[in-house]
């Protein structure tokens, strides 16, 4: 059996959060006076680069690695990099995959929402025989360096989620890189658990179905079905092959978490004026209030009619200071408070009001 992306994705230059590039700032220990040479060649102003969850070209994220290998002066700066990166690091598609029933689910999970992620890099599942092979290509043309700085990471990342589900390392994989055994290739046994091979056709990583399928100790169906939800919403966002500022705005709001992103944080990230946004926002029949409105209504309908949380507890999730102000929110949404919706939601129209 094959698992595939959804056709045109590849095509797509998605933002890449800068989360993992702030990372990289604090495993080199930089002061806020070093992040220019960090960010040389990136056009990024330093404001930018630390506003949380703001995104990169993949352009900019290859640029900022190549300076990082640069400054750490270590060949080996993919595996320092790797040991930092946690499911957690990985925003929702981490927070779907770590919550999965089984590690196949939470691969499945990867395959699918890795373009919400990282842009530089397809994951391909297939299982033949006994065993599934996750084979990885990259989609960007890098150096040799580079190449395998990024294929260390995403390997030490995948087997983090395996160990994550399956509670121990992971002593029966078999991972493949396509390039020789570098000067400091010894080190590899001490950050990777199973099997080492290099010179290989393409960068892989090998599990028996059978771990594949065991149990997730730490599953939690309910934050697997709404994590899976958010990277959904998000996956869609990219299906535009030139994204309107609409879409722009969405795939932001959705970076973050919900209701935190203000007019002016949206504009400066799109390097331009709050004026200008809203210009080009009514050119496109929309606003910066319509499309908050239509990610937070979607947002809390998906609470009410998906989980058993309290109001409050919904109110508190999408960042409203207080409960009446989600009330009123929700009723000038759908025309009706929130527990008349999760009463007869699913038996009427849930569209929001404009």
């Amino acid at each position: 059996m094959t698992w595939t992306q959804q056709d045109g994705l590849e095509a797509v230059e998605t933002g890449i959060p800068s989360n993992y590039s702030r990372l990289i700032a604090r495993e080199l220990d930089l002061t806020l006076s070093q992040l220019p040479t960090l960010l040389h060649g990136t056009g990024l102003p330093i404001q930018q680069f630390l506003s949380e969850d703001n995104l990169l070209t993949p352009a900019q994220q290859i640029q900022i690695l190549r300076n990082a290998l640069a400054l750490s002066g270590q060949p080996e700066f993919g595996l320092r990099v790797g040991k930092r990166l946690t499911p957690a690091t990985h925003g929702a598609m981490g927070f779907a995959a770590s919550s999965s029933p089984d590690l196949l689910s939470a691969l499945q999970a990867i395959h699918t929402f890795l373009p919400t992620r990282v842009s530089v890099i397809q994951l391909h599942l297939q299982q033949i025989e006994d065993h599934l092979e996750c084979r990885l290509a990259f989609l960007m043309q890098l150096d040799d360096d580079l190449q395998r700085c990024v294929a260390e990471t995403i390997i030490m990342t995948l087997l983090a989620f395996g160990e994550f589900i399956v509670g121990r390392p992971l002593y029966e994989a078999e991972i493949g890189f396509s390039y020789p055994p570098p000067q400091y290739h010894a080190t590899y046994s001490e950050c990777m658990s199973g099997r080492v091979r290099f010179g290989c056709d393409q960068l892989m990583l090998r599990l028996p179905m059978v771990l594949c399928r065991e149990p997730n100790a730490s599953a939690n169906n309910e934050n697997y079905r709404l994590a899976l939800r958010q990277c959904e919403s998000m996956l869609a966002e990219l299906q535009t092959q030139k994204p309107s500022y609409q879409t722009r705005l969405k795939k932001m709001m959705l970076s973050r978490p919900p209701g935190t992103l203000s007019e002016e944080e949206a504009a400066a990230a799109l390097f331009m004026s709050k004026r200008t946004l809203a210009r080009k926002l009514k050119q496109e029949d929309s606003s910066f209030r319509q499309i908050r409105d239509e990610i937070l209504s979607r947002q809390a309908a998906d609470y009410l009619s998906g989980s058993q949380l309290s109001v409050e507890s919904i109110a508190s999730l999408l960042n409203y200071h207080d409960n009446s102000s989600f009330r009123r929110a929700f009723k000038r949404w759908f025309g009706r408070s929130p527990t008349q919706y999760r009463q007869h939601g699913d038996s009427s129209d849930t569209t929001p009001r404009s």
